[in-house]
């Protein structure tokens, strides 16, 4: 394994991962790019500044956000044709992942020139790696939509999802979000709250969709700061159909016995539900007690 610094290649975009909090947190080749390219585009300079200040890099800033993406990115191809290399970074974790950065990629993609990852801290994998829960499929979704209405459509377009689902939230919608998701998703189901990872004051907590919205009332600091949310997948669904054989047990009993009956004996024996039966022996015309 190279242990050696890393010397960034000309003519090559760097998508590199930053702390999300601790400053501690940040590889050593993530540090070797960020001395090393010639530009760092950044989502906001002046947050960047503070890392790059604490680690004595001077490397130039250029800024790259939601609002400036597209334009940015025909600058920096431009660097990338003169022999330049360049990072990407945002404010916190891995570039393009709920952070702008994605646009930027596929156009320097698509004009030919490589794109390479420098992996890092990832809030979704850091609160998913304290969750405790077995390894399951998970769906990442980031933030939902800011207002109320769009916000629980999409929670009841993902209601019947069977994997976990992992969400980004601000403060200051998080006790309406955990509202909505016990509304939507039903309020049984395990939640992992992460909240300010890595950071001083961070939590990790588990309850229950019922219980979150009161978790984090019952104190003012719980709704500060960034969250992650890691909400449990839904139950499977249970099959109440009877099968062949179970219908094969309705018709013996039927022989004998009134619906009703003939119905409850069916369900006892098979373990499902007696309405499933009562329907399919009434429909078969049997007669019914008569008291």
């Amino acid at each position: 394994m190279d242990s050696t610094a890393f010397a960034p290649a000309p003519s090559t975009l760097y998508a590199v991962a930053t702390p999300i909090g601790n400053l501690r947190d940040i590889t050593l080749r993530a540090l070797d790019v960020l001395r090393g390219v010639d530009r760092i585009a950044a989502e906001d300079t002046r947050v960047s500044k503070g890392l790059l200040r604490h680690y004595g890099i001077a490397t130039r800033l250029i800024a790259l956000h939601e609002h400036n993406e597209r334009a940015q990115a025909a600058r920096i191809v431009a660097m990338l044709q003169e022999g330049l290399s360049v990072a990407l970074i945002s404010d916190a974790g891995t570039p393009g992942v709920s952070d702008p950065g994605a646009e930027l990629v596929a156009i320097v993609r698509s004009a030919g020139f490589a794109v390479l990852p420098i992996p890092g801290p990832s809030a979704l994998i850091a609160a998913l790696s304290v969750t405790g829960w077995p390894a399951i499929p998970f769906t990442f979704i980031g933030f939902l939509p800011p207002t109320p209405a769009a916000r629980r459509a999409a929670l009841e377009a993902l209601r019947d999802a069977r994997e976990a689902l992992i969400f980004y939230e601000a403060p200051h919608r998080i006790v309406a979000t955990l509202g909505d998701f016990a509304e939507r998703l039903g309020g049984s189901r395990r939640i992992t709250i992460g909240r300010e990872l890595t950071k001083r004051f961070e939590t990790v907590h588990e309850t229950t969709l019922a219980g979150a919205v009161q978790w984090v009332v019952e104190d003012a600091d719980r709704q500060r700061g960034e969250f992650v949310l890691i909400v449990e997948g839904a139950p499977a669904a249970v099959d109440d159909a009877p099968s062949a054989a179970d219908l094969r047990v309705l018709d013996l009993l039927l022989g004998e016995l009134p619906a009703s009956r003939a119905a409850k004996l069916a369900a006892d024996i098979t373990g499902k539900p007696r309405r499933a039966f009562y329907s399919l022996a009434i429909g078969s015309g049997t007669p019914e007690d008569s008291g």
